[in-house]
């Protein structure tokens, strides 16, 4: 039987280095991403960590940076990043037999079997998509995906911070080629809160009980971490010793819940503003819904002001059953919008609202009625198949419910990043050239 092999190739800083792209002036420069509404940092640079920025710090917190140290604040472009991950994926697919594409800038790729110099075949596929693309990435292999994350980590870490880790571990990293020493000794170097799916809480609970690093924890026995901790916890401990028990999904799984939240780019106090916005959060909602051939049951609206600022607060949330489980945009915006009537409150600055889709199953699968209901009343799935083939061809956004309003009223409640002038344009024939 064959030893498994797993990489995990991650772009580096990815919203970053896909800004970077196409204005090759921010290299060097302490840059970070905006999430929406230019609300907290979700990407730097290598340079803005070391100024000490942490991931998801509040902007107006970080903001005198730029004066003091010339930091570089950006608007997230995700139609920009989605691009170029598409491009970046289609290319390390190349690397294994299947490919599991973990999020938009992370990819497991099964290498099991294939022969040859790996680390040289790695640097190859790294190198192309540095050339081809412009994004930097690191690539970690392993026996199992927990352990090509860290080594991931580890080719990451070395390559950002010199005599971390032996230097040929950078940027490139083969966990199952070390020999035993060298193995123990790199995971004795790694904190345990770097394993996958180790999160704060267990971490520190793991502290507490004496494991500080990765090859502390890999020796544990195992039906003590079932007792104490979790079948989950017990798993990892399993895949840092070699174990293979996370195979790789070739086809992503159906999400279980569709969300569509957005901050605006001003205060909203008017009831016909939050309508116009739920409206198209639940558009955009149902054509994910419909994307992966799934139908709701329950429709779960909200909105909320800004904890941030020094006005009175309010949240208020209410979830809608509908008659029939449906993917339909009316009926859902119908839902969204009946519920949004029952916890408006005048008076309050709201600076988010939000439609979320619960109880989703497939659409092969509802339990019908009998048909007494009048023909008007019965979904219009081939309408909604249309609306999404004209939006699909001619642009999102082409073809929309009214109650969504003109394009121009939604300025009113729009985003920040959404009513700004764009920078630059993401059509490929206006990159730069790079050639092999």
């Amino acid at each position: 039987m064959a030893t498994s092999l797993y990489a995990l190739v991650d772009g580096n800083n990815f919203y970053v280095s896909c800004e970077r792209v196409f204005r090759p002036s921010l290299n060097g420069q302490p840059v970070i991403v905006l999430s929406n509404n230019d609300g907290c940092a979700i990407a730097r640079s290598n340079e803005a960590k070391a100024l000490g920025i942490a991931m998801g710090a509040p902007w107006f917190k970080i903001k005198q940076l730029q004066e003091t140290h010339g930091l570089v604040a950006l608007s997230a472009n995700f139609c920009l990043y989605g691009d170029l991950s598409d491009r970046m994926m289609s290319l390390v697919a190349g690397l294994g037999h299947r490919q599991e594409i973990y999020s938009i800038d992370e990819s497991f790729i099964d290498m099991s079997g294939i022969r040859g110099d790996l680390i040289k075949r790695c640097r190859t596929i790294r190198e192309r998509v540095l050339r081809w693309v412009g994004i930097p990435c690191c690539i970690g292999l392993g026996p199992t995906k927990t352990l090509a994350k860290l080594a991931n980590h580890i080719a990451k870490t070395a390559e950002r911070k010199p005599g971390s880790y032996p230097a040929e571990l950078a940027q490139v990293c083969n966990l199952a080629s070390l020999d035993r020493d060298a193995l123990e000794s790199v995971l004795a170097n790694t904190a345990v809160d770097e394993v996958w799916g180790v999160g704060k809480r267990i971490s520190f609970q793991l502290k507490q009980a004496g494991i500080e690093t990765v090859l502390q924890l890999s020796r544990m026995d195992l039906a003590t971490v079932h007792t104490r901790w979790s079948v989950v916890l017990e798993r990892t401990v399993r895949e840092l010793q070699g174990q293979p028990c996370v195979d790789l999904e070739d086809v992503a799984p159906d999400k279980q819940e569709i969300a569509c939240t957005r901050s605006f780019g001003r205060p909203v106090t008017e009831l016909a503003d939050l309508k116009e916005a739920v409206s198209e959060f639940a558009s955009r909602a149902a054509e994910k819904l419909r994307r992966q051939h799934g139908l709701a049951n329950l429709v779960h609206a909200f909105v909320r002001t800004s904890p941030f600022r020094p006005d009175p607060q309010y949240s208020g949330s209410i979830v809608v059953p509908l008659r029939r489980a449906t993917a339909d945009s009316t009926r859902i915006a119908e839902a969204a919008l009946a519920g949004l009537a029952q916890i408006f409150k005048p008076g309050f600055l709201y600076a988010k609202a939000g439609v979320m889709l619960l109880e989703l199953q497939p659409d092969s699968v509802q339990q019908d009625e009998l048909d007494l209901e009048p023909e008007q009343d019965k979904d219009l799935g081939g309408l909604m198949g249309t609306l999404d083939q004209i939006n699909r061809r001619y642009g999102r956004g082409t073809v929309l419910l009214a109650s969504t309003g003109l394009a121009g009223d939604r300025r009113r409640w729009a985003m920040k990043q959404e009513r700004r002038t764009p920078q630059y344009t993401t059509r490929w024939e206006d990159m730069p050239v790079i050639r092999a």
